[in-house]
C-alpha cells in the first residue's frame, strides 16, 4: 500500500492530525485521530470483504485516513468537517499518486460519510459511512453518560 504510506507521511496530512489533536485537547468524547482513522479503515476493509464488493484496499484506506482531517475546522470555523475534509483531500491524494477518477470516488465518500442515506449503498460511500459509525467503542466509554449520541446509534458490543 505504497500510496497509503505516502498519505501517512504527507506534510498536509500530518499538519491536520496535529490541528485536530490541538482542537480536541481536553475532549472527553471520541477523538478524530490516527487511531480512529485506522479503526475506520480496518472496519471498512472487513465490510468490503463480507459484502464481496472487491473495492481496492488503497481506496478504502485513503478514504478512511482522510475522512476527518478537517475536523479542526468544524471546531474553529463552524465548517462541517466532511466538507472541510473533502476540500483538503484532493491535494494529498494527487501528491500520493491517486488518479483523478480515484480521487473523485474517495472525495465523494468523504463528503457523504455522515449522510445516512448512503448506508445501504454497496460502494465506498456505504462502507465508509458504516465503518465510521461502527468504529466508536461506546461499550467502554467513560464519557457515555455525557454523550449526546442517540442511544440507538451507540456501539454497545464488538462486531469488528
Amino acid at each position: 500500500m505504497e500510496r497509503v504510506d505516502k498519505i501517512l507521511q504527507h506534510e498536509k496530512f500530518l499538519k491536520c492530525l496535529r490541528k485536530n489533536k490541538k482542537a480536541e485537547k481536553g475532549r472527553i468524547f471520541c477523538r478524530h485521530n490516527l487511531v480512529h482513522f485506522l479503526d475506520v479503515a480496518r472496519i471498512a476493509w472487513i465490510l468490503n470483504l463480507e459484502k464481496g464488493l472487491n473495492l481496492d484496499r488503497e481506496l478504502i484506506y485513503a478514504a478512511a485516513l482522510l475522512h476527518d482531517i478537517g475536523k479542526y475546522k468544524q471546531y474553529k470555523k463552524g465548517i462541517p468537517h466532511e466538507q472541510a475534509s473533502a476540500v483538503m483531500a484532493p491535494e494529498i491524494l494527487f501528491d500520493c499518486g491517486f488518479s483523478e477518477e480515484e480521487t473523485k470516488c474517495i472525495v465523494e465518500a468523504i463528503k457523504r460519510h455522515r449522510d445516512k442515506t448512503v448506508a445501504e449503498e454497496e460502494n465506498l460511500n456505504g462502507i465508509l459511512y458504516l465503518a465510521d459509525k461502527a468504529s466508536r467503542p461506546c461499550y467502554c466509554c467513560e464519557a457515555a453518560d455525557l454523550c449526546n449520541w442517540e442511544k440507538e446509534k451507540r456501539v454497545l458490543n464488538i462486531k469488528y
